[in-house]
């Protein structure tokens, strides 16, 4: 997969801007707010439509803009793919590769594919459950489209569910049962599929992301990864017949994959509360290389590797281990220093106010 030329309209605080990609490295420099994580963002959309910060479709317009444009050139598997993507918050944006109109997200996948690492990352091992299931989720949409809808069909059951729970008002009528009995049935359908689904990509996972620690991280520990879904013992009807009462009590659903955790452990110790901020770093971008290299291995196919602001939260002997280990296909990194000593790009690119300038390789000049 490999992306070979952007052009960005009115995107954040790009007015206009054109960028020819290499395969391989591309390092992308500039102070803070210039617009380098920006760039970045916009590739992902191409593959998402969703910006990796979270925020709404409103932010990626420029102000004063009543739309923005991403297009996006590139190959995949001797395939030409053009990707266009016109983000219009007010109105109906619209996506299209090669001049179809698409309708999912998810049907991008076939065109394009990306991995990323942010600095909000950290989030996945020091934060909640939420991120966690949110990275197997995503990495199983990678994989598979299919998963798309299972997602979202769990999400509607749940949200019904939800609804009813607190319909009933604390108290279970016959009528409040008989329905209840209907979800019921269909969570447990949804639920144990996505939890299998789940369990299973932890157990492929863990050897890879055991690998890209011991790659950005090395002779810094041993690295463990588990499902934990504690109602998958009994069963997922078991456990909502186990759980009725309080549920009714309460308005919500207290089981079901909804509920379910990543568990992650260095040296048999919890990531989350036992290890340092460095290896917390290091394990953070470890998910994430390692999801990208399963996701490689699995389909033949290299994802785009996007690492925003990476070597801020690694020391140099962690710095000079990843860019060592960086996997092959083509990269896009940025750095708000110098171009780390170790790298060797084929192109390094200069953000200042949302303006571009390139030098084809160190010590070759700059030009806009």
């Amino acid at each position: 997969m490999y992306l070979r030329h952007l052009w960005l309209t009115d995107f954040r605080n790009y007015e206009a801007a054109e960028l020819a990609l290499p395969p391989g490295l591309t390092v992308v420099r500039g102070s803070n707010g210039e617009g380098k994580t920006s760039l970045l963002e916009a590739i992902s959309y191409l593959a998402t439509l969703a910006s990796f910060r979270g925020v709404p479709d409103l932010a990626l317009v420029r102000e004063g803009s009543p739309q923005a444009v991403v297009r996006g050139e590139g190959e995949r598997q001797g395939r030409q793919l053009l990707i266009e993507a016109e983000i219009a918050p007010r109105g109906r944006g619209r996506v299209a590769v090669n001049k179809q109109r698409l309708r999912r997200s998810a049907d991008l996948l076939d065109a394009l594919r990306v991995s990323v690492f942010a600095p909000d990352d950290l989030e996945l091992v020091k934060g909640g459950p939420s991120a966690r299931r949110r990275y197997l989720d995503d990495t199983l949409v990678a994989l598979a489209p299919k998963h798309e809808a299972l997602l979202r069909d769990l999400e509607r059951i749940l949200r019904q569910r939800t609804a009813l729970l607190r319909q009933s008002g604390g108290r279970l009528t016959p009528d409040i049962a008989t329905t209840l009995d209907v979800w019921d049935a269909k969570l447990v359908t949804a639920g144990e599929a996505l939890a299998d689904a789940r369990a299973a990509l932890v157990a492929a996972l863990e050897p890879a992301l055991a690998k890209a620690y011991s790659d950005v991280a090395p002779d810094k520990g041993l690295v463990a990864a588990g499902y934990d879904a504690p109602w998958r013992v009994t069963g997922l009807a078991a456990a909502l017949a186990a759980a009725r009462p309080d549920e009714v009590r309460r308005g919500v659903c207290l089981v079901g994959p909804h509920r379910d955790d990543l568990t992650l452990r260095i040296n048999a110790m919890p990531a989350r509360t036992h290890a340092s901020q460095g290896e917390q770093r290091s394990l953070a971008l470890a998910l994430r290389l390692g999801a990208h290299r399963l996701v490689a291995d699995a389909l033949d196919d290299v994802p785009v590797l996007l690492l925003d602001d990476v070597f801020s939260e690694l020391d140099p002997g962690r710095t000079e281990a990843l860019l060592h280990h960086l996997p092959p296909g083509q990269a896009v990194l940025t750095t708000a220093g110098p171009v780390p000593a170790g790298a060797t790009p084929e192109l390094t690119v200069t953000v200042t106010a949302g303006r571009l300038a390139l030098a084809t390789a160190p010590g070759q000049g700059t030009a806009e």
